[in-house]
């Protein structure tokens, strides 16, 4: 792979404070690393743009209630009459050295963090218990994982023997002017037009006592750019990227219809 095709083919993302210098240094020394951050502020664009750009394949998992060790290890299957062995996406990406993305991690099984914890600390091994292997991480392997703080409860906590095994970094919402780069980049959308949308998601971001349990997301505001972009109305973009996503309660929904009409005029 050229230079030129590698540069085309890394996803676009903005830096904001030094986190991807944090991420090169992480990946060097071999230290896992963990996104703290709301949805749709740019975790999973993140790791993407940095596995390009630093040449490295990468394993993505979205963690969900039953995401199990064994999902992420592997099992036996059953192929054409025999049992065989097939290998999951974290231990793929332990063989290859490759990076293991775990988004949302917190939703996993609490079994999970057990299987993560020798693979956090000096010991980068993975215990394959059904195989009887013990895999040592070579030095290219990262492991990365992100949650959303503003989701945790009594039941789903990220426990602090498990946040200290990793470095972390805090992502939010980027500044407007940055906000408004990154949404004209991914929608073609151009910057004028750009802008109010922007401001219709700060403001929403803004609001309080209100049924919403997160502000608009970055990426709901590039989802409704392309609508417009492709010549759908600004009313009937935001209602489809930004209002109905939002919330189903009608009086919220009346509220943030309110709120664009005093953004747009």
């Amino acid at each position: 792979m050229n230079a030129l095709t590698k540069t085309q083919s890394i996803p676009h993302y903005q830096p904001t404070a030094g986190e991807c210098e944090l991420f090169e240094t992480a990946q060097i020394n071999g230290l896992p690393l963990l996104l703290k951050g709301p949805t749709g502020c740019g975790k999973t664009r993140f790791v993407e743009h940095m596995a390009a750009r630093t040449d490295r394949p990468l394993y993505t998992v979205a963690c969900h209630d039953d995401l199990s060790a064994a999902d992420l290890i592997g099992r036996y299957l059953l192929r054409g009459g025999e049992t065989e062995w097939v290998d999951g996406p974290l231990t793929r990406a332990v063989r290859e050295g490759a990076i293991c993305y775990l988004d949302e991690v917190i939703e996993a099984r609490k079994d999970v963090t057990v299987v993560l914890h020798p693979l956090t600390d000096n010991r980068r091994t993975l215990m394959i218990d059904r195989t009887g292997e013990e895999l040592v991480a070579p030095p290219e392997f990262m492991l990365v994982a992100s949650y959303n703080p503003g989701y945790q409860n009594v039941l789903k906590r990220l426990k602090p023997s498990t946040r200290q095994r990793f470095l972390s970094i805090t992502f939010d919402f980027p500044n407007p002017q940055t906000e408004i780069a990154v949404v004209v980049q991914e929608s073609g959308l151009d910057a004028n037009r750009t802008a109010p949308l922007v401001r219709l998601g700060g403001c929403i971001r803004q609001l309080s006592g209100m049924d919403l349990e997160e502000g608009v997301s970055t990426r709901l505001l590039i989802y409704a750019a392309t609508l417009m972009q492709g010549g759908m109305g600004v009313t009937q973009a935001i209602e489809a990227a930004i209002i109905e996503p939002l919330s189903d309660d009608a009086d919220v929904q009346d509220a943030l219809r309110d709120l664009v009409t005093t953004v747009f005029g």
